[in-house]
């Protein structure tokens, strides 16, 4: 095809090394390896990724499918971030022991906590597959056909591919359909959790700091994966023992200063970094000023429980820090592409393009473009806010409503599927509400469902909602939907769910919870759903065509990476401060001195334990210090997005100097556009991870596990 005769093209090396992009392991060599070694890398492409021996992918895991890790022993020890460990921390705690305020640490393997459900993911090998997944599509008009054969394809491939028995095939799109890539990857279903530090260290900072520099936070925990004897996946078992891995990385001691080479190896999320400048207006406009006046409320009342009630606290830990998360980075975003002027750099940019276009004489296969994409997201904008308002307002920040969405595709399914799938999924639901119920506070979530669902009748567009929810007292409503409702606790949805399906139908349609739910389902489902999914497809298809323009008309070297989607990347830069406004500068590396600086004595947020003031108080830094001071975190031009959380952060010889777990508050807008000038993510320095494992909690067998290299190791 002659796209991948461009990305051959796209290896050439251009004359100054440029940081920013997201580039697949398996194509490195060419114009990647030669800009890594120009900003001081030691290693080559083969060190990195290799299927004929063993590399550094086979060092970094995928942490539950939604984080990253790294493997730091040869007996299978795991590095990733405290906030990915969470809610494992937390399942573990309890009011009288509780793992997330005093931290936890095994001082033996038999002291490891296993972690039902908790997995790992390895990459063995990636390889494109782009001709054989689009076999017989280019004569298909209809966009809908056409996506339907394509993953006829990819299900046939999926099936046929060699692999392994105890490994799994995966086929994903780069390039908005453009090229199809193959993965052959090996799950560890035994992941136990080894230590973590409190709070206090972990997450330091908390709410406040989060997506902000100086930051000053341990955000790590450890995690040890466990094979069977032929060191193959294996479910959780006793006999099970220490995975031993093809690769791990050393940890080196040395340190970072400004300007020295950082690479970021893990699974980014997702990214929309081609979005034509109309999408980018929509989104900084309307889809995040919306979602983040939801989550500020939600917020607001969950905060206010937690502060009175430990128990809550406990509860609401994981789900608060997630809600929270993403509300602070859509104000950072929205702030960032305003500030950076990504709609007009955009428009630039299409501007240059539609010329390109228009020389090469391609305006038959681009010229309408951009007055297509024009047009669409003008008409998709209503369908666009009704969804987000539903997704955020019924699935995500009122339980009670997502717990009751669920119960509506179920009885979807009976309509669907008949009653013997119905009744497999029913038994389902039973065992999988355990768990959720086991964090679910009614009184929270009714204060929450309050505030909700009077923002969603007076903001969402009204065109789409059902009656029901215009012009009634919707506080009276809530109450009395949580005075009456059996979905309010676990016994009651179980209740609702015993019998055949005839009955547990009926008796749903009348529990007023359901009863609510499905009615603003009902209406979402009939009049949002379908206009979103037409334009969404049409939009899809231009995306597509647009990215095949980009990458057709670009000049040979131009950077043009694909777009996240959890897959396995590489990103490359420099240790390096910025300056986020007028007279502001930031230098790079934060140390111990400044949390003592932010200490507030018993505030949740930016409390310190005695062990480590004392530690403080005493200099007692072991061989981590540097120049008398603790490093604690540090900066670089790395482009990272959600799901590199947890991802190594490599020096120029392939040694592990620490952990990426955050992005700067301004430079959020990565996501949709990477400024190097305020773009910055966020890292844990490996001798503060390795003092508090040290000097903090006495856990030295689990230094000596690790390979500690550097000139001040000690041999």
């Amino acid at each position: 095809m002659k796209f991948l005769r461009l990305l051959i093209l796209f290896l050439s090396f251009s004359a100054f090394a440029q940081q920013g992009g997201m580039w697949i392991p398996s194509l490195l060599e060419g114009m990647n390896e030669k800009e890594m070694k120009s900003l001081g890398m030691k290693m080559s492409a083969e060190d990195i990724y290799s299927v004929n021996k063993s590399s550094m992918k086979d060092a970094v895991p995928h942490f539950n499918n939604g984080c990253t890790s790294e493997v730091i022993s040869s007996k299978g020890l795991l590095l990733t971030n405290h906030h990915c460990g969470y809610g494992e921390i937390q399942s573990h705690s309890t009011v009288e022991n509780d793992y997330l305020e005093k931290g936890f640490w095994a001082m033996s393997l038999d002291e490891e906590l296993p972690n039902e459900g908790l997995v790992v993911t390895f990459i063995v090998k990636i390889e494109d597959v782009t001709s054989k997944v689009l076999e017989n599509t280019q004569s298909i008009s209809n966009e809908a056909d056409k996506q339907k054969k394509i993953q006829e394809n990819i299900s046939a491939l999926t099936t046929s591919l060699p692999k392994e028995s105890w490994q799994e095939n995966r086929i994903r799109t780069f390039y908005d359909g453009n090229q199809y890539i193959w993965f052959v990857v090996e799950t560890y279903k035994d992941v136990r959790l080894v230590g973590a530090p409190p709070s206090s260290i972990g997450k330091f900072g908390s709410d406040t700091d989060n997506w902000v520099w100086p930051r000053h936070t341990g955000d790590f925990s450890l995690f040890r994966i466990y094979a069977d004897k032929n060191n193959r996946p294996a479910e959780y078992s006793k006999d099970n023992v220490p995975y031993t891995p093809k690769h791990f990385f050393p940890v080196s001691i040395d340190g970072v200063k400004e300007d020295d080479f950082t690479m970021v190896f893990g699974y980014p999320g997702r990214t929309q970094e081609y979005l034509p400048a109309v999408a980018v207006e929509q989104i900084v406009n309307e889809l995040n000023p919306a979602k983040i006046e939801i989550r500020d409320a939600a917020l607001k009342v969950q905060d206010g429980f937690m502060r009175k009630d430990k128990a809550i606290k406990i509860q609401y830990a994981a789900k608060y820090a997630s809600v929270a998360n993403y509300w602070k980075k859509w104000i950072g975003e929205t702030k960032g592409l305003k500030k950076s002027n990504a709609v007009q750099i955009k428009k630039d940019f299409e501007k240059d393009f539609m010329n390109k276009v228009a020389k090469a004489g391609k305006q038959a296969e681009y010229g309408n473009l951009l007055s297509e994409f024009e047009k669409n997201y003008a008409e998709i904008a209503p369908y666009a806010l009704s969804r987000d308002y539903f997704m955020e307002v019924v699935m995500r920040n009122t339980e009670l409503l997502s717990f009751g969405y669920r119960l509506v595709q179920l009885e979807n399914l009976h309509k669907t599927r008949g009653e013997q799938a119905f009744m497999d999924r029913k038994e389902n639901f039973i065992t999988g509400f355990a768990d959720l119920y086991k964090d679910f506070n009614a009184t929270v979530d009714e204060k929450v469902m309050e505030q909700l669902i009077e923002l969603y009748a007076t903001k969402s567009p009204k065109q789409f909602l059902p009656e029901g929810l215009l012009n009634q007292d919707l506080k009276a409503k809530t109450t009395e939907i949580y005075k009456t409702s059996k979905l309010t606790n676990y016994n009651g949805l179980k209740e609702l769910l015993t019998g055949d399906a005839k009955t547990v139908l009926e008796k749903l349609n009348n529990d007023s919870g359901f009863a609510f739910v499905k009615m603003l389902s009902e209406a979402y489902t009939k009049n949002v759903v379908p206009k979103y999914e037409e334009i969404n497809l049409k939009n899809t298809a231009l995306q597509r065509t647009y990215m095949k323009g980009i990458l057709e008309l670009s000049p040979k070297e131009a950077r043009i990476f694909p777009d996240a989607n959890s897959t396995l990347r590489v990103t490359y830069g420099k240790v390096k401060g910025y300056a986020p406004s007028d007279a502001v500068y930031y230098s790079p590396v934060t140390y111990l001195d400044g949390v003592m600086e932010k200490y507030v004595p018993g505030d949740y947020e930016f409390d310190v334990s005695p062990k480590l003031i004392e530690l403080y108080n005493n200099k007692d830094y072991g061989q981590y210090a540097e120049n008398g001071k603790l490093p604690v975190n540090f900066i670089g031009t790395n482009h990272t997005t959600g799901g590199n959380s947890g991802s190594p952060a490599i020096d120029k010889n392939g040694n592990l100097i620490g952990l990426n777990f955050d992005r700067v508050w301004e430079g959020t807008m990565s996501d949709i556009y990477y400024d190097p000038a305020i773009c910055r993510n966020i890292m844990v320095d490996i001798r503060y991870v390795l003092f508090v494992i040290d000097k903090y909690a006495g856990a030295k067998h689990l230094i000596n596990e690790m390979k500690v290299v550097g000139k001040k190791a000690k041999k």
